[in-house]
């Protein structure tokens, strides 16, 4: 195949001190490209302290404007470092409505519709202005090929009005223990949430729960791995239900602390309002530690419910405890559970994950029937 060139827009890039796992998977599948001889070119907003142009793994970065005059700058992008074969447009919230200028073939990626999201960082009537935008702009893309990393977000687009939405699911930097030891099922339980720490991951609710997890007499402990917004009102949460010895901020990790501290939990706990896919469920399950999650988009399909994890009747704290309740109690569950988790884990190795979804991209570009 001739070499390709691919524009990526998204509002950050894996340097912002606000990029995500949005970034990091992203990054992969484009470094991908360029390593298949491939040319790359990343927009994004600009940050204080950002130079204008670097390179990263091999994908050249270009950097410019910020709310109100992101699109501009995307648009003088193109113009300048253009023609190219394929634009990707990322939608966070907002697309960048290059179908309309960019005169060249598009594809939309998405990782979660926002929905309730909206209500988690805005107020009425901001939050409903919001949603209704997403839902509007998603049907304006409905003839536009979408790339989404789960079914959940693909029902969602669907409801939308969006057409045509293909699932290439999201690959894991933590490589899978090669063999994962025992893990006895004792006191203390050893709790983890790792999320940032924003109002929509909902990290009160897994303080509540291991409060009731105590009053039910299950000697419990929770590490908090992420930063955010919100650590200052957890902390004096965790105060307030006088959890302070029980509860441990670690702050942000490295890769190799983190998967020291999924290694000896128990479980992790996940209780976001919404995700893409939910990363960290198959970091924890790499780990040899299977997750108790909420029953929202992303999270239903990062856990397998009685296989690799559960999912808890509602998004309450109540029915988080009383899952984690019902586990501590089935030793012999668990462990089959943990082993189903690790082993489903190797399906989401990057070198699994890459090939068939960057095969569709080229497609894309070339002008070739995507299969």
């Amino acid at each position: 195949m001739k070499p390709l060139r691919f524009l990526m827009l998204n509002w950050r890039d894996t340097e912002n001190p606000l990029a995500g796992g949005a970034e990091r998977v992203t990054l992969k599948h484009m470094a991908e490209l360029v390593r298949r001889g491939h040319e790359v070119i990343w927009f994004a907003n600009d940050f204080d302290g950002a130079e204008r142009g670097t390179t990263i793994d091999g994908i050249r970065i270009i950097r410019g404007g910020g709310r109100g005059s992101s699109i501009l700058h995307a648009r003088r992008c193109h113009r300048e470092h253009g023609p190219f074969d394929l634009v990707i447009d990322q939608h966070h919230g907002l697309p960048w409505f290059a179908p309309w200028w960019s005169g060249t073939k598009c594809v939309a990626y998405i990782h979660e519709v926002l929905g309730p999201i909206w209500r988690a960082f805005y107020r009425w009537p901001t939050s409903a202005i919001g949603q209704a935008q997403e839902r509007f702009f998603q049907r304006l893309y409905a003839g536009v090929p979408f790339w989404t990393v789960s079914e959940s977000t693909r029902q969602q687009l669907l409801v939308h009005g969006v057409r045509d939405v293909r699932v290439w699911p999201n690959g894991t930097d933590t490589e899978p223990l090669q063999t994962i030891p025992a893990k006895r099922l004792g006191a203390p339980l050893r709790l983890i949430a790792l999320a940032r720490l924003a109002p929509n991951k909902r990290i009160d609710h897994v303080v509540r729960a291991l409060a009731l997890l105590h009053k039910q007499g299950c000697e419990a402990e929770l590490t908090v791995i992420g930063w955010g917004q919100d650590q200052w009102r957890l902390e004096a949460q965790v105060d307030e239900l006088g959890l302070s010895d029980a509860v441990t901020f670690a702050g942000r990790l490295d890769d190799a602390e983190k998967n020291i501290e999924l290694q000896k939990a128990h479980l992790l706990l996940h209780t976001s309002m919404r995700e893409g896919w939910g990363l960290n469920v198959i970091e924890a399950n790499a780990m040899g530690t299977p997750a108790v999650v909420y029953p929202v988009g992303g999270l239903v399909d990062s856990t397998v419910h009685g296989q690799t994890g559960l999912v808890s009747e509602a998004e309450t704290s109540e029915s988080l405890g009383k899952a984690v309740i019902g586990l501590v109690n089935d030793p012999k569950k668990y462990d089959a559970m943990r082993t189903a988790a690790w082993e489903r884990s190797f399906e989401f190795r990057w070198e699994s994950v890459l090939r068939p979804t960057c095969d569709w991209l080229e497609n894309m570009a070339s002008g070739e029937q995507p299969t």
